[in-house]
């Protein structure tokens, strides 16, 4: 393929990095009273993405990129779009509230364009070293964005946690992925698949994988490799967190699988076991540890925790349907954690954000609309049917028990119905609960549209976007195997 032909397949990425260069570069000129324009410039870009994404040469819809550096095939397409769409919205979700803490300056679209990018080349990549750049290319400026504020406390010390734990986990990818490269010989996941298939016991390459996991691992913030997220959660900026929150766990966790599926499908054995007791660990925590956060930030990051151990549970399946039904449950995890964090930005009074869980104690006789939907979306994250968030859960275990892991399912339903407990606990607070002081009616159109809408996508009965999605997410599950 000529260099014309391999450029023609990375429209977005193009798109991207070019773009975040032209906006970057007219921040610096203009300054920080061009903020407001350039996030809706970066929105265009991440929409122009999206679309890009499916706008193949000469109708081609799968290639092999730099020497099978990257893959462009429907995993990473489906992938890419739910990512670009979680950037944009973040976007657009911050303007008041950077507007209200007085942080409107232009480096802050053009940091989550650089980290879209990045999330773009990592659910693409297909060789180790592609892998690492797309991972560090993404927290470079997830760094930077979890220290926005840099005259918060909290902010600066979670960019300091972030980027000291974040240099950790690289380290365990890095010396794993040269463990594998040494008992491979090759970086590409095509050749490393077909030597682990070819070696009976190579143990110094399940070292390698295992390591490879462990860096990988802390990427989704999955338990035991979950110490930065409650304190990133709750210092940053609370739409850096929303952020945080939905696209880099989505790409992440794409990464993860493909690296699993092409890289080691003739040793699942392997590591099949590590990925069900990381699933175990992350559902625990998250069921547990959450029940005595009185910060609603730092609860939603116990609630990612369990839900990636949920996604954990379909990976751990090792097939082709527990692929899809990762990438169905990461695709409704997005859609509630962007609702979710959109009413937690509307709990705003004349003194500024609220993060505290007893704030929101009558919110049924102060703001109807927001109980509502913050009600619906609670539910959804406790996996109550007829909610997305049940299908979501019951794709992931069916897979397991598909696969004959039922013991993986019994323990995730055990780790859903305790964790009900604190999501109902808030529609307790919400519906039962003397009122507290109201919050400020006008949240703006992105929030109140962001809210809305994803808690409508909650009833699938409605929204009739369940099948569709599972028709597309198993089109990109099948491009693995």
């Amino acid at each position: 393929m000529s260099l014309v032909e391999t450029l023609s397949f990375t429209w977005p990425e193009l798109v991207l990095a070019i773009g975040a260069m032209a906006l970057l570069i007219t921040g610096v000129f203009l300054g920080d009273k061009a903020a407001g324009r350039i996030s809706m410039a970066a929105v265009g870009l991440l929409l122009l993405a999206a679309v890009l994404v499916f706008v193949s040469p000469a109708g081609a819809g799968e290639a092999s990129l730099f020497d099978g550096a990257f893959e462009i095939d429907a995993f990473a397409k489906f992938c890419k779009v739910l990512v670009f769409g979680a950037a944009a919205f973040a976007i657009l979700m911050s303007d008041r509230y950077l507007a209200g803490e007085k942080l409107g300056r232009f480096e802050y679209p053009v940091l989550i364009v650089l980290a879209a990018f990045g999330m773009s080349l990592m659910v693409s990549a297909t060789d180790l070293i592609s892998l690492y750049m797309g991972i560090e290319t993404q927290s470079l400026a997830l760094y930077i964005l979890a220290a926005f504020n840099r005259d918060s406390h909290r902010s600066t010390e979670a960019g300091l946690k972030y980027f000291v734990l974040g240099a950790l986990s690289s380290g365990l990818l890095l010396y794993g992925g040269s463990l594998v490269y040494g008992f491979t010989g090759s970086t590409s996941f095509a050749e490393i698949a077909r030597v682990a298939a070819a070696v009976d016991n190579n143990i110094g390459l399940v070292f390698g994988l295992v390591f490879m996991i462990s860096g990988l691992a802390f990427k989704v913030s999955a338990a035991p490799f979950h110490m930065w997220t409650p304190d990133v959660y709750e210092g940053a900026p609370t739409p850096v967190t929303a952020f945080f929150a939905a696209a880099p766990k989505l790409a992440a966790m794409a990464l993860l699988t493909r690296t699993l599926s092409v890289s080691f499908p003739g040793v699942v054995g392997d590591w099949q076991p590590v990925i069900a007791m990381i699933a175990v660990a992350s559902m625990a925590v998250g069921a547990f540890s959450a029940i005595a956060q009185t910060n609603i930030k730092r609860l939603m990051a116990y609630s990612s925790i369990g839900h990636m151990g949920y996604a954990l549970v379909g990976l751990a399946a090792g097939t082709s349907q527990g692929v899809s039904s990762v990438l169905i449950y990461m695709a409704i995890y997005v859609a509630m954690t962007i609702g979710t964090f959109a009413v937690i930005l509307m709990m705003r009074r004349r003194g500024g954000l609220t993060e505290n869980i007893a704030d929101l104690s009558g919110l049924s006789r102060t703001n109807m609309p927001m109980a509502l939907i913050m009600t619906v979306l609670l539910f959804s994250l406790a996996g109550v049917p007829p909610t997305a968030g049940f299908f979501g859960k019951w794709f992931v275990f069916l897979a397991a028990v598909d696969a004959g892991m039922i013991w993986l399912a019994v323990v995730g339903v055990f780790a859903s119905a305790i964790s009900a407990f604190y999501y109902l606990r808030i529609v307790w607070y919400m519906w039962f609960d003397e009122p507290a002081p109201a919050f400020e009616r006008d949240a703006g159109p992105t929030l109140t549209f962001a809210a809305w809408g994803s808690a409508l996508l909650m009833f699938p009965i409605l929204t009739v976007f369940v099948g569709p999605l599972a028709d597309a997410a198993g089109r990109a599950a099948a491009a693995l195997f």
